[in-house]
Parts: structure tokens; sequence; C-alpha cells
């Protein structure tokens, strides 16, 4: 059913339909979306793809149903583009069809400054700024349980905001793992075999903290870790531990704001922070927490820094 339209009686499904003289009733993504074994896409291919079996549907006025998540690979295996992928899905599509906008239906307002779930006074983020090039395709989050409300537009330039912060966001089941090797000191190669290892047990790295002899990553916790650790062994010493969570907060050209982190920290001078990174992206300030933490870290913050909310940004 659509929530903008209750008048429509939407799509009833049977146990039998009656014969349709269309050769289709809908397009399936399997064979719209190709993407590679790690769940990247192949942008090049899909939009072939798109143009070839999409636009012309567009161009004659009808509207084309496809499934989001699922794709294929380039030997026609069904695969799926991993968590997220179907907005991610609407995003490939919306972008290779060279739509004006794309709109993503989910069960919430928008985009909030922080998990409702975890601070009841979490705010609907009106507009937040792709960290990308102007010429991108707005897109808009919505509710579909709520279609009077405008949402939040995700757009390439987003007015400037007072707060200095616009999001909070925790992810937690996050493990550490602590490599660390004195007589490396210096050593040419030393980063490179330690990635080449995640490389090999195919485990993404989130967030990473390094000095001359040592280095300290997060994972998301999974079986593989121990296998990792006994690899990683043979270059340094290791360690890891995990129910850790990492805290993301998320602003406009942080590294020009005199004293920032000092700000964030001194909200939480209680706090054991395991790991702080800002590095090369101007738009956000990362430290890992333990896990238990998240629920009053997040609170704690958001009261810090939401408490006076720019209105033009924030509802």
């Amino acid at each position: 059913m659509n929530s903008r339209n209750s008048s429509c009686e939407g799509t009833r499904i049977a146990a039998r339909a009656p014969h349709c003289k269309n050769f289709f009733k809908a397009i399936a993504a399997k064979k719209r979306i190709t993407i590679i074994d790690v769940a990247a896409p192949l942008f090049e291919e899909t939009n072939a793809k798109l143009r070839e079996t999409v636009q012309p549907l567009i161009e004659q006025g009808r509207v084309p149903v496809m499934g989001g998540f699922v794709g294929s690979t380039r030997a026609g295996i069904t695969t799926t583009i991993g968590r997220g992928g179907s907005d991610f899905s609407a995003s490939i599509v919306g972008a290779g069809l060279g739509a004006d906008k794309i709109e993503i239906w989910t069960d919430v307002d928008g985009m909030m400054t922080t998990d409702p779930n975890l601070c009841s006074d979490a705010r609907r983020i009106k507009v937040i700024s792709f960290d990308e090039a102007a010429e991108l395709i707005p897109v808009f989050i919505l509710n579909s349980r709520n279609s009077s409300c405008e949402g939040t537009r995700i757009a390439a330039r987003a007015p400037h905001c007072k707060n200095f912060f616009k999001a909070i966001a925790a992810k937690k089941r996050i493990t550490i793992i602590d490599v660390a090797a004195p007589r490396m000191l210096l050593a040419h190669g030393f980063l490179k075999s330690i990635f080449e290892a995640f490389d090999r047990h195919r485990i993404a790295v989130d967030v990473v903290s390094t000095s001359e002899v040592s280095v300290s990553l997060t994972v998301d916790s999974n079986e593989s870790i121990p296998a990792l650790a006994t690899d990683l062994a043979r270059l340094a010493d290791v360690k890891y531990e995990g129910r850790k969570a990492i805290v993301c907060l998320v602003g406009e050209n942080l590294r020009e704001v005199p004293g920032i982190a000092a700000h964030v920290f001194g909200e939480l001078s209680d706090v054991k922070i395991r790991m702080i990174s800002q590095g090369a992206s101007e738009i956000n300030l990362t430290f890992v927490i333990d896990e238990d933490q998240v629920p009053s870290v997040v609170q704690r913050l958001h009261k810090a820094f939401f408490s006076d909310p720019d209105p033009e940004i924030f509802a």
C-alpha cells in the first residue's frame, strides 16, 4: 500500500492471478545490478544494464519496479550487496539513470541527531551535506508511516550549522586489536605486512591508531579474529579485546574548530577512552569505549551539543 496515496488499492498477492497481456509484471534486481565478491558494485556494467533495460521503460511512461539488496556476480550467481543494500540499490539506480532526486522511504522521520532508542530527545536533521562532489543527486529520507513529515534532505551543500555537530552515531560489537613490535622500530613495510594479514582473513578495519612501534585497530567482532591474531603473531605481539563500541560525532570542518576535542572529552572526563581518531577527515571525530557505556556517553554528548539546536538544521 502507498502511505502517500491511501485511496489507491495497492497490490493484492493471491494464490492465482489473472492472465496478464504484458510480457513482464516487474523487473528483478538479479540481472540489473552486478557486484563482485566483496559486495562492491561494478558501476560501469550496472549503468550499462540500467540504460539498456530500465531507461526504455521509463521513456515509454512505464514505472519499473525493482527489488533492492539482491544482485549478481559477473558469472550470474545471485548475491547480496550487504547491510543497507536496499537503500544503496536505490541510490545506485537513481545515479545510473541520472534521476533528479532519490527518495528513501523508511520507518523513521529522517536522519536523527542520534539513535532515539538511546536518547529520547534526539532531533530530526532537516538537511545534511554530502562529503562528495557538488553534482551528486539529492537524496531524501522519508517516513512511510508519516508521509506528511518532510524528512531529511541530503544535498551537495547544506546551510552552515551553528552547532558544532550534526549527529552522533554509535556502533557496538567491536573488537580492538593491538599489534606491538618494538623490534620493528622504523622498519619499512611493517604496516603493509599488518594490513596484508587483515586482507588474507577478509576482515575490514574501522578505526586505526598508530605509533612508531605499535598499531591499534578496530574490527567488527567475529569468529575469524583468533585466526587473524595467530597470523599477526608472526610479526609482533598481539592482543585483542571485545565488547567495545565506536562513537562518532559528525560535523562541519571540525579540524578548524579550536578546542573541539577538549570540549568533547571534557564532557567524558570519567570515561575510559580506548582509541581516538580524527585523521584526514574534516567531518568526524571518532573514539572507542566499552560497549556498556554507550547509552550514557551518547546521552551526555547529546545534551552537551544539542541543547540549543540550530532551527534551520534541526526540527
